[in-house]
C-alpha cells in the first residue's frame, strides 16, 4: 500500500466512455478513488447509488469521486447506463494502477477479487487518507465527514 502523504501514482485509464483520464485530470480538486470488485454486483451496485446520489454534495466541497475496477469499458458503460450513475468508473483490466496503488485481493468462491479500498488523495496529488476493506453502506458520508476535517487543517 501506497504510505500516506506520498505522491498517489500517475494513471492513464478509460472511463465508461473511453474518455482517457490521468491524475492530472483532477489536479486542483480532492479525488476520492473508491476500488470496487466487479460491476453489476450488490455491494458495488450500493456505492455506485451512493456516490451518484451525493454526487453534488461532493462536488460542492471540490472533491470529485471516481471509481475503478478491472472490468473493461464495456462492463463499466454497461454498469452506469443499468443504474445511471454519473461518477466515472475507470477500467484497469490489466490492475496497473491497482497493483502500483498496493490494493490487495481476496478469494471468494475459487476467484480473486480487488479488496475494496478507497483513497482520499489532495489536491495536489498527496495520498492522504486510506479506506481498506470498506462497507459499502455509508461510506460516502463518512468521507465527506473525513474530508471535512482533513480540509479544516
Amino acid at each position: 500500500m501506497i504510505e500516506l502523504g506520498k505522491p498517489f501514482p500517475a494513471f492513464a485509464l478509460p472511463n465508461q466512455d473511453g474518455v482517457a483520464k490521468t491524475l492530472a485530470s483532477y489536479a486542483g480538486k480532492w479525488l476520492v478513488l473508491y476500488v470496487y470488485p466487479k460491476d453489476d454486483t450488490p455491494g458495488c451496485t450500493i456505492q455506485g447509488k451512493s456516490f451518484t446520489a451525493t454526487k453534488a454534495d461532493f462536488e460542492a466541497k471540490g472533491i470529485v469521486v471516481v471509481g475503478i475496477s478491472a472490468d473493461d469499458v464495456a462492463s463499466h458503460k454497461a454498469f452506469c447506463d443499468k443504474f445511471s450513475f454519473t461518477i466515472d468508473l475507470l477500467a484497469d483490466p490489466s490492475a496497473s494502477l491497482l497493483t502500483a496503488a498496493g490494493v490487495g485481493q481476496s478469494e471468494y468462491k475459487g476467484t480473486k477479487y480487488w479488496d475494496r479500498t478507497t483513497f482520499v488523495v489532495d489536491p495536489q496529488g498527496t495520498l492522504r487518507k486510506v479506506y481498506e476493506k470498506v462497507n459499502p453502506n455509508g461510506h460516502e458520508q463518512t468521507l465527506l465527514t473525513d474530508i471535512a476535517t482533513l480540509t479544516a487543517n
